[in-house]
């Protein structure tokens, strides 16, 4: 895949942060875009529906909302190119303190929402020879503390992803997952407290961060280029390397760096 002109690429939670950059950049380059967001009002007041943009409400935590949503795409334009699986939640909450149904909202959305969507929009990329990606984090690389139910929903989607590319090796379909680091978006604002109510706040500096825009625009060169992975920060990089080599010893590093943000959760066991 050379380039994304006229070419259909589906795109989850894009009411916001990177979803909202994948959908601008999508357009960008020419291709037809259909995204999903829980809020259509939301959507339809970010961007304005047009003969190459497909608005489209569904919760990816719904199984039918999704089947729903790629039986749309393929009947608006007969087919499905690259669909990008972004649509996530985070948590900030001790495993201790937590209720479980956070967890389960994180796997819902962030694991369920990417396997549902790749399910129904799987016959159609075959036919496409196309693309599935994942918008995923380090936290799939190497478990976050206050972060539990993210991590583990990050790791089931880079299974999932790993097992389904090795099955459609000899397919022409391409499998691939990005990890940005942190980016410049609203994700820790409505992070899931403890109680699953909204974070409402961020503890890092957003301003200091790689923009949403920019995020974007390597995932979808990524997509062109048909990278395996992608890991975008010099830091992520690193961590993945070292918890591969030193693993204890990124054990201590990662509980010193959450353990000095604002609020940490982890203070407590001190």
């Amino acid at each position: 895949m050379r380039q994304l002109k006229d070419k259909v690429v589906v795109i989850t939670g894009g009411s916001s942060g990177i979803g909202k950059a994948l959908v601008a950049a999508s357009l960008e380059h020419g291709a037809k875009v259909a995204v999903c967001a829980r809020n259509l009002e939301k959507l339809t007041g970010l961007f304005i529906p047009s003969d190459d943009l497909f608005c489209f409400k569904a919760d990816v935590s719904n199984e039918q909302d999704c089947k729903a949503f790629m039986a749309a795409v393929t009947q608006r334009w007969g087919g499905v190119d690259v669909l990008i699986n972004n649509a996530g939640i985070s948590m900030r909450a001790l495993f201790e303190d937590v209720d479980l149904a956070v967890i389960k909202e994180l796997m819902d959305i962030n694991f369920w929402g990417s396997v549902y969507c790749t399910k129904y929009a799987l016959p159609a990329i075959m036919k496409s020879k196309g693309v599935v990606a994942g918008v995923s984090s380090i936290a799939g690389y190497r478990g976050l503390p206050g972060r539990t139910g993210y991590s583990a929903s990050k790791f089931a989607m880079h299974g999932f992803l790993e097992a389904l590319r090795t099955e459609l090796l000899h397919t022409g379909v391409h499998i691939m997952w990005v990890s940005p680091g942190f980016t410049a978006s609203n994700i820790r604002n409505v992070a899931r407290s403890s109680d699953g109510s909204a974070q409402a706040e961020t503890p890092l500096d957003e301003q200091k961060l790689m923009t949403a825009e920019e995020c974007a625009h390597r995932i979808i060169k990524g997509i062109i280029k048909r990278k395996r992975t992608i890991i975008m920060t010099g830091q992520g990089k690193l961590t993945v390397f070292l918890n591969k080599l030193v693993p204890g010893i990124v054990d201590k590093l990662v509980y010193k760096h959450f353990l000095h943000e604002p609020d940490s959760p982890l203070k407590k066991y001190l």
